[in-house]
């Protein structure tokens, strides 16, 4: 398999959602996986192939450039704007910002939980890191 297919104009919050606010400190699209970077308190692409970026604190709700205002999710359901398989559990990929299911991570990446699908199009966020490397 491959990366979750995102529609980012079809990434929509649900009722029960945790949203959070920041700064980009680089370009996102809705629907991408991101975190704060500690260093310049910014939000960035997570990324399984990176360093120091192999974490999760949330998913992206809108479009952002470098120093624009961006909205995250942290919990909660999130339409996400791609076709899921229910039950089917949903991780950091190492594509920045993307999300891949389980059979697609690979020696070397870290197994970083971003959610479960719920329906054919609602992922439940539950961000794991067991901080281990595959």
């Amino acid at each position: 398999m491959a990366d979750i297919t995102i529609t980012p104009a079809n990434v929509l919050p649900g009722s029960n959602a945790g949203i959070d606010s920041g700064i980009a400190g680089e370009t996102i699209a809705a629907g991408k996986t991101i975190y704060l970077n500690a260093t310049n308190n910014r939000w960035m692409l997570s990324d399984n192939n990176g360093t120091g970026t192999r974490q999760v604190n949330g998913i992206a709700l809108n479009a952002a450039s470098a120093g624009q205002p961006v909205s995250i999710q942290k919990s909660g359901d999130i339409t996400i704007g791609a076709t899921l398989v229910a039950g089917q559990d949903y991780w950091l990929s190492g594509t920045p910002g993307g999300i891949c299911p389980r059979s697609d991570l690979t020696t070397g990446m870290d197994p970083v939980l971003v959610g479960i699908a719920k329906t054919t199009a609602v992922l439940a966020i539950s961000t794991i890191d067991p901080g281990v490397t595959l």
